[in-house]
């Protein structure tokens, strides 16, 4: 138990954190906070903080408290004091709140991952009475699954997406597409290709570098138990299914469940390593759109292979545009930068669009939460460290 305004920072201690922080205490910050249910890290520590990511170096500044992310409603926090931060502990008869709303991620944890490929996955060939769709109760035949046990549990997962990206040779610069497919995990004919239509069948492009697949997006749909395993002159186990959730179809693919597939606390933090420049972008924005705002979830081009994990805070960008210098060359018409003939363009620089707190992380992709924005976030922008300031 926490003691009464017990002191988790002082910032006039001798180290160079104590004033980093200090320096980032909001000049509006309340005196005192009494934290409600429906409250957020992220939420409350904006209140009195410049950056809101720096709640954990807060509260381990004082190595006293055993867990410094663990605040509850009920607790008061103080800040009548410029160097110092205090918790007089509340009742503690809930749950200690978390970064952001679960409701806002909880479909996202539970219902999406990213594989490198599925083709190889056992699949269903057939469904009860030969229909066409298969719900909570129903039988499914699954081919490719000889050695399931009865009794054992499998999760039925649908491809949605394929994540590719390239190095272009002659601009220098990362392209991120983002592909819808069909329940077979082929692309939808007319569905927009995200960018070049080459991705798709091609390895690479003809003035850059290799496609590299990201991963491919799998939508769990079900759930179902193994009722009986093989048979003579039978090629299938049965599944029964028990969500009554998205139905099944032939093509849908199978995996086992897993006991515990995703994080339900988060930290807000700072990556660990630098990011590399141009090469995080927001790949797709949840419920198919282009462009989303504060609580709308993303996919990100990086993941564990680049640093990232849960937690991370990350900086969105616009690009900068590349203009015609009209004043210069008013009867120019080049699209490249650099001048010939008479002829050039200007260089804008990018422009800050918001905060986005990643929450899932894979090997290639993640997936973040947009926590604050002054502008829509669009497919395509970048990721930068949360403290870049161009």
């Amino acid at each position: 138990m926490f003691k009464s305004f017990r002191t988790v920072l002082a910032v006039a201690a001798f180290t160079v954190g104590s004033y980093a922080v200090a320096a980032d205490l909001s000049g509006s910050h309340p005196d005192t906070y009494v934290v409600k249910r429906g409250d957020t890290l992220w939420d409350i520590s904006a209140k009195f903080l410049k950056k809101p990511w720096l709640w954990p170096e807060i509260w381990q500044a004082n190595p006293q408290i055993k867990n410094p992310h663990l605040i509850y409603p009920g607790d008061v926090l103080s800040l009548a004091y410029l160097d110092r931060v205090a918790v007089q502990a509340g009742p503690r008869e809930e749950q200690p709140l978390n970064a952001i709303p679960l409701s806002d991620v909880e479909p996202f944890l539970k219902n999406l991952s990213v594989a490198d490929s599925f083709r190889e996955l056992p699949y269903v060939a057939g469904l009860e009475e030969n229909q066409l769709r298969a719900t909570a109760g129903q039988l499914v035949y699954v081919l490719g699954l000889d050695q399931a046990q009865v009794g054992e549990r499998y999760a039925v997962v649908r491809p949605t997406q394929r994540y590719t990206q390239t190095h272009v040779n002659s601009s220098g610069e990362y392209l991120t597409y983002s592909e819808d497919l069909d329940f077979r995990g082929r692309r939808i004919k007319g569905a927009p290709a995200g960018g070049l239509d080459s991705l798709w069948n091609s390895s690479a492009l003809a003035d850059g570098g290799p496609v590299e697949l990201l991963g491919y997006e799998l939508e769990q749909v079900n759930v179902g138990t193994v009722t009986r395993g093989l048979v003579p002159g039978t090629e299938t186990i049965s599944l029964t299914l028990q969500d009554s959730g998205k139905e099944v179809r032939v093509g849908d693919r199978i995996v086992p469940v897993q006991a515990k597939p995703y994080d339900l606390q988060f930290f807000p933090h700072a990556p660990s390593v630098g990011i590399s420049e141009g090469k995080l972008q927001i790949a797709a924005v949840a419920s198919a759109l282009v462009a989303g705002g504060p609580r709308d979830v993303v996919a990100i081009s990086g993941g564990s292979r680049e640093g990232l994990d849960n937690g991370t805070v990350l900086s969105i960008w616009r690009q900068g545009s590349h203009v015609n210098n009209d004043v210069r060359w008013p009867n120019s018409s080049r699209l490249d930068d650099q001048p010939r003939s008479g002829a050039g363009r200007v260089s804008l620089p990018d422009e800050y669009v918001g905060h986005v707190m990643i929450f899932r992380t894979f090997e290639k992709v993640s997936y973040g939460l947009v926590m604050e924005g002054i502008k829509p976030s669009h497919v395509g922008y970048e990721l930068k460290h949360p403290d870049a300031t161009y």
